[in-house]
């Protein structure tokens, strides 16, 4: 009885399909690029799907977003709803208080924000890294680790 399996060599593999393991396979890929390298990048995920693991809400500053793929908007990013309003409420027995915003600190204003549906973002990101060359391989968790 043979041990051999079937095998594939990539540059890079990344294991983990949330918005992390994607942003580091689309920056990799846009590097090689750029230099005019070939850079072979495999993105594993867990999950049936890219995105099936994802909390569901969010509300996500866009400036990481415009730094990867400076035009996202464009290319049809799934961030549609901007945040209009702050609220801050202190809920009693009866009822609730709203805090001046004046008394809020920085990291409670979410202006220029938007509200999304992370799986829809990290899905919308799958698609990118797809776009650029990333072989994607949903349904496949690592099991060990080999190298040479």
């Amino acid at each position: 009885m043979s041990n051999e399996r079937e095998s594939m060599e990539f540059d890079v593999l990344i294991v983990g399909g949330g918005p992390g393991g994607l942003a580091a396979a689309i920056k990799l890929k846009q590097l090689a690029e750029a230099k005019g390298q070939e850079l072979s990048v495999c993105l594993i995920e867990k999950a049936a799907e890219i995105g099936a693991h994802i909390l569901s809400g969010a509300v996500m500053d866009p400036q990481a977003l415009t730094e990867l793929i400076p035009d996202w908007k464009e290319k049809g990013a799934p961030l549609k709803t901007a945040v209009t309003e702050d609220r801050v409420l202190f809920l009693t027995e009866s009822g609730a208080r709203k805090t001046p915003n004046s008394l809020l600190p920085d990291c409670l204003e979410n202006h220029g924000s938007y509200i999304v549906r992370l799986g829809n973002v990290v899905k919308w990101l799958g698609e990118q890294a797809e776009a650029l060359g990333v072989e994607v391989y949903p349904g496949f968790a690592g099991a060990e680790l080999l190298y040479d």
